[in-house]
């Protein structure tokens, strides 16, 4: 299927490894421009070589920490006019709220909510005015079943949720949609922290944990970065035009709600 986003211009955060580079990489194969962040250099630069080498699409790496202005302001200075915004920052160290300081939590706001909202308020308008935009917001599986020891991500990503969740209706009209893809259980570095500390945690050695994590998902697997990425190009594509506003689960089943 052709998603009709060839020659388009995209933003993808965090996206040197991952999901992000995945929903990057999905992206590039269907001709859409792409301009990847991250703050660290040599994976950010390799994930750019790689993709534009496999996908053909011209691909730009800008080295910044999206929680800052400075950092935003780079961004949007190499791709200031994009069409597809897909937001997106690692997951929060999971802890016990009591440990947590202001500080803590300031810094959790400024990257997984602040962040988001600004890089939004930035680019939106062109969306308006060119009646196309697909913005995408990386959250989590949590802001529908929140995990006790994973707070700080619980509370700012839910922030964000309800947060577009009102703005996705008053930009619809436009040719603009706002979505959240909410992954459960994938195979990427963060997890692998996750399931370590976790593991530690409970006196069991990691493949124990891992098998544990498994057993726990009716698919009886972690999810591959490339599943997610088809996901993230499809609720971009023009065929995704008519959905806004929704949270799109991709956890292999282990939320175990209805709606």
């Amino acid at each position: 299927m052709d998603f009709g986003i060839r020659g388009k211009r995209a933003i993808v955060c965090a996206a040197s490894k991952g999901l992000g580079r995945s929903c990057a990489e999905a992206l590039a194969r269907e001709g859409v421009a792409v301009t990847i962040a991250a703050r660290t250099r040599e994976p950010l630069e390799a994930a750019a070589r790689e993709i534009e080498a496999g996908t053909g699409a011209p691909v730009t790496s800008v080295v910044a920490d999206l929680a800052s202005p400075e950092g935003r302001a780079t961004l949007l200075a190499a791709c200031p006019q994009p069409d597809i915004l897909v937001n997106n920052e690692g997951g929060e160290t999971p802890g016990d709220f009591r440990d947590w300081t202001r500080e803590d939590w300031l810094r959790a706001l400024d990257a997984n909510m602040l962040a988001p909202i600004e890089l939004i308020r930035a680019t939106i308008d062109g969306m308006i005015a060119r009646r196309f935009g697909r913005i995408v917001n990386i959250t989590s599986s949590t802001v529908k079943a929140p995990i006790a020891n994973l707070g700080l991500t619980n509370g700012v990503r839910s922030g964000l949720t309800g947060f577009v969740s009102g703005l996705a209706r008053e930009v619809a009209q436009h040719g603009v949609t706002i979505n959240n893809i909410l992954p459960g259980a994938f195979d990427t570095d963060r997890l692998q922290l996750v399931l370590g500390l976790a593991a530690q945690s409970a006196g069991r050695t990691f493949e124990e944990q891992l098998a544990l994590r498994k057993a726990a998902i009716p698919a009886r697997r972690l999810g591959s970065t490339e599943e997610f990425g088809a996901l993230c190009a499809f609720v971009c594509s023009t065929q995704a035009g008519y959905l806004t506003a929704q949270n799109f689960l991709i956890d292999g089943g282990a939320y175990p709600g209805t709606l």
